[in-house]
């Protein structure tokens, strides 16, 4: 592509409202601990690193009564 010609324009999604993720993660009542899960694994790349973040999140998933709900059963 030449200096003079347009780059092709890329149709970009409204990041505003949220998408069926994040609906479901709301659903769930643990989004901030999701979050910090996520942001934990972002950071150091090794989810040994997380366990607070993932131990917080699985207690906050069983608080919010989502084991019944998905039936979710512990290994």
């Amino acid at each position: 592509m030449s200096n003079n010609e347009e780059k092709p324009r890329v149709e970009t999604e409204d990041d505003d409202e949220p998408d069926e993720w994040d609906k479901r993660i709301f659903s769930t009542g643990c989004h901030s601990e999701q979050d910090k899960m996520n942001d934990c694994y972002f950071a150091k790349k090794d989810w040994r690193a997380c366990k607070d973040a993932m131990e917080a999140f699985r207690e906050c998933w069983k608080r919010q009564g989502n084991d019944q709900r998905t039936e979710t059963k512990d290994a």
